[in-house]
């Protein structure tokens, strides 16, 4: 499309019930800033009727568009489906679920285009009425997000607008696991951020779960942290130390002839250092897995069906 400005990428996944509520007003908040705009649906291989909601979207508005991928790749890879098919000067990434309030969107487009900010982040100041385990799961997320990297993710999330310079460097990452709001604040460029309350969701209910959260923690700490591989060497000088004054006290009551009785510090000494061992070997699969899922180059995603996308 056309001297496009503003490109809004929605990634969704079984939101069939939403899109007819959400399409319309993402819409009229673009509009009234006066700048052109397109919408991009990226249906992250949806089983229910989603597909079929666009498809009659799509063709009574001609400013949305919709990808349909081959299946379910997960979020990161629907959001990169979006950033390499939107053509905007600049785009905003955001939840169909109006989770993220679309009344901010003037506000991102304002300080992108009035104060030269290349990326508008907007961040999380108040959760809503999410689950307790829910709001737990994001701390913990979060804190060892911030620990065992040099990002700074707090209350981030993936509701931002990037400049086009943003998404062409951001295109050309070659990373196949990605995490799209710590590659995000790690390219760099100018920043803002934007407060807001998660206003409940329209309709359904979230899907995020705390083995999910736990998946996408390992996941963005591998990619974006060597610290764990280093806390391997630091359990074996701790587990060395131990050893050392073990072995002294050993010593010690032989020579002295203090009769060691039973095997409750031989167990307890096997015990710590097989667990120690078998951490360590964890942590190394993880980074090995990656490796693994790196050096096979295979697409991100896969595209199945397109609508209104005969222009690009």
């Amino acid at each position: 499309m056309d001297n496009v400005e503003i490109s809004i990428v929605i990634p969704v996944y079984n939101e069939a019930n939403t899109l007819t509520r959400s399409l319309p007003e993402i819409g009229s908040f673009v509009r009234g800033t006066g700048f052109s705009y397109e919408i991009i649906v990226i249906d992250d291989g949806s089983r229910d009727g989603t597909w079929d909601i666009l498809r009659t979207i799509s063709h009574k508005d001609q400013k949305v568009s919709a990808i349909k991928l081959s299946r379910n790749f997960g979020k990161e890879s629907a959001i990169a489906a979006g950033l390499e098919f939107a053509s905007g000067s600049a785009v905003i990434i955001m939840d169909g679920d109006l989770q993220h309030p679309p009344e901010i969107i003037p506000e991102m487009i304002r300080l992108w285009k009035q104060e030269g900010v290349d990326i508008v982040e907007a961040v999380k100041a108040d959760r809503g009425s999410e689950h307790i385990s829910s709001k737990i799961g994001a701390k913990l997320f979060y804190w060892l997000m911030n620990h065992l990297s040099e990002l700074d993710l707090d209350n981030s999330s993936d509701f931002k607008l990037l400049d086009r310079q943003v998404v062409t460097a951001h295109n050309k990452l070659p990373e196949s696991s990605r995490f799209f709001r710590g590659i995000v604040s790690w390219l760099g460029f100018k920043k803002a951020q934007i407060p807001f309350s998660v206003k409940g969701r329209i309709s359904g209910r979230s899907r995020w779960s705390i083995f999910r959260l736990v998946k996408l923690a390992i996941n963005a700490s591998t990619s974006f942290s060597s610290l764990p591989l280093h806390i391997i060497t630091y359990l074996g000088i701790i587990t060395f130390g131990i050893s050392i004054v073990l072995g002294i006290q050993t010593l010690s009551m032989k020579f002295s002839g203090a009769a060691v009785s039973g095997f409750t510090t031989v167990i307890l000494l096997l015990l710590f250092i097989g667990s120690v061992l078998m951490l360590s070997l964890g942590i190394i699969g993880l980074y090995i897995s990656r490796i693994f899922e790196e050096v096979k180059r295979r697409p991100v995603f896969i595209i199945e069906k397109a609508l209104n996308m005969e222009k690009r």
